[in-house]
């Protein structure tokens, strides 16, 4: 099957009204920040964030299938010597706007920057917020799973009478594990904090996160030839990511030098998936 992509140069909120409902398998995105990128996104108030957001992911909701999910990176920053709570007052307006906030993922930065500051130490991590429309949705869990590690050779070698059973906590909460089920695995599953470093090569935009990232989420929660978003494209990482997975992408950016970058590097063929249908009179013979 041939890879398909689609570019849209425009506000997010219109150029998704150009996509069908229910067409989309997964949404990766990183929206600009509160009181940020104000040369090339203009930098929308903390006041206004939530409000600014929500007709976007009113039409992330309507394009999403039932069974699709939506990550969202964000992260709060610092106002007046306190974190403003717009990222948290945008999760309960987007759950009355109809979303299940379902997971909370942590991208741990590995190379942060180094910095010093009076009240606060740097920033290492950044939100990844998994949303999704119903409560079954698909998820590939064995398509990120890691090595067990060296832990697996010592842990492992001897087991008790207790390992060989599913203890229970001691502690009361109700949890237990049987240690024996790890004996012939390679690999386990991961958790939800992501040790990744940030991206270092300049792509000619202001913030773009590794490719690694959009990555994971791809494989967690998409197979081949599935549909995945990227309503703020920035400059195509999650394109990109997609297409090397064998994954169809849209993308959708209100900066035409972003829309034109990448336009060219992923060196569009005329494939599109949501290309209307024209009809055409036939010649008459001269």
């Amino acid at each position: 099957m041939h890879i398909q992509n689609q570019v849209f140069l425009g506000d997010s909120k219109e150029e998704l009204k150009k996509i069908p409902s229910d067409s989309v398998d997964l949404i990766v995105t990183s929206p600009p920040y509160a009181d940020q990128r104000k040369k090339t996104y203009g930098g929308i108030s903390p006041d206004e964030y939530v409000q600014w957001f929500l007709p976007v992911s009113d039409q992330l909701l309507r394009v999403l299938k039932p069974t699709g999910t939506f990550v969202l990176n964000i992260k709060e920053k610092v106002t007046n010597g306190e974190r403003n709570t717009y990222v948290i007052e945008l999760i309960l307006e987007m759950k009355r706007q109809g979303w299940l906030w379902t997971e909370e993922f942590i991208w741990y930065k590995k190379n942060c920057y180094p910095g010093k500051w009076p009240n606060r130490f740097r920033d290492s991590w950044e939100r990844l917020l998994q949303f999704n429309k119903s409560r079954s949705f698909h998820m590939y869990q064995e398509e990120v799973m890691v090595p067990m590690g060296d832990w697996k050779k010592t842990r492992l070698k001897n087991l008790s009478d207790t390992d060989k059973t599913r203890d229970d906590s001691k502690v009361g909460s109700g949890f237990g594990k049987n240690i024996s089920n790890w004996v012939y695995r390679d690999k386990a599953y991961p958790t939800n904090v992501l040790h990744l470093a940030t991206e270092c090569n300049n792509k000619n935009h202001s913030a773009t996160f590794p490719e690694s990232l959009p990555s994971w989420f791809i494989r967690l929660f998409t197979k081949e030839y599935d549909v995945v978003l990227d309503p703020f494209m920035g400059s195509g990482t999650t394109l990109f990511a997609a297409k090397k997975l064998k994954r169809h992408a849209i993308g959708i950016d209100i900066v035409p030098e972003y829309y034109h970058q990448v336009m060219n590097e992923l060196q569009f063929e005329e494939s599109y998936l949501f290309e209307e249908k024209s009809t055409y009179e036939k010649s008459s013979d001269k």
